[in-house]
């Protein structure tokens, strides 16, 4: 069962997102928040494993408090709920370790993917988050920064950044190089830890930044 709290300061959304989750079957709300502090000291009180996020809260707003919910131990997956495919939105919660990003026009279908990607170790951001994000690379000259910590890995590792930033599972990436799924978690662990960055989304950023690969190489 996937432990989740909702953190909005709107009641009658969060209803909404509860019934939504609730009706999968393997998701339980098992807190709530109304404003940015309260979502912290819920996560730090009931230690779910995700905490859906309103950006715009407040007391404190989404982003000042997905920096406070990393910081918590365990910490739990943070999702990015908002109404708006804002590029500084987006960019302030990758960076700042948020494991998702759903915009609240999503479907339920949608939303319930996102927190069992999330859940099981796997990036998830809107379509049109995306879209915004992948836009934003290609007018982008590649980062010097994140090009010499990419020079650091094997070929063996970049080619693993490479298929991770397309966005793709670890048993996909397993059956793209032919690998077993446990030798991916061993190489992606590995590529975090090289380049810093707390989750893949942060990975596939820095790739992304690097001209590693091209937008249309996402697929989308």
């Amino acid at each position: 069962m996937i432990r989740l709290m909702i953190a909005d300061d709107d009641h009658l959304v969060r209803t909404g997102i509860r019934t939504i989750l609730t009706s999968a079957g393997d998701i339980e709300v098992v807190a709530e928040a109304g404003d940015g502090r309260a979502a912290v000291e819920a996560a730090r009180r009931h230690r779910p494993d995700i905490a859906l996020v309103d950006i715009r809260m407040p007391v404190l707003d989404g982003l000042v408090a997905l920096v406070e919910l990393r910081r918590l131990n365990p910490a739990p997956k943070v999702i990015m709920l908002t109404t708006f495919a804002v590029d500084d939105y987006v960019d302030r919660a990758l960076r700042g370790g948020a494991s998702g990003f759903v915009l609240k026009d999503s479907t339920p279908e949608e939303l319930i993917g996102a927190v069992r990607s999330v859940a099981d170790d796997h990036a998830y951001l809107s379509p049109k988050v995306t879209r915004r994000v992948v836009d934003g690379f290609a007018a982008a000259s590649p980062d010097p920064d994140a090009t010499r910590l990419v020079a650091g890995l094997t070929a063996a590792e970049r080619d693993i950044l490479a298929l991770l930033a397309e966005g793709l599972r670890n048993s996909t990436i397993a059956e793209r190089t032919h690998m077993t799924e446990a030798t991916i978690r061993t190489y992606v662990s590995r590529i975090l830890t090289k380049l810093g960055c707390a989750n893949r989304v942060q990975a596939a950023i820095l790739a992304h930044r690097t001209g590693l690969l091209t937008p249309d190489d996402t697929g989308r």
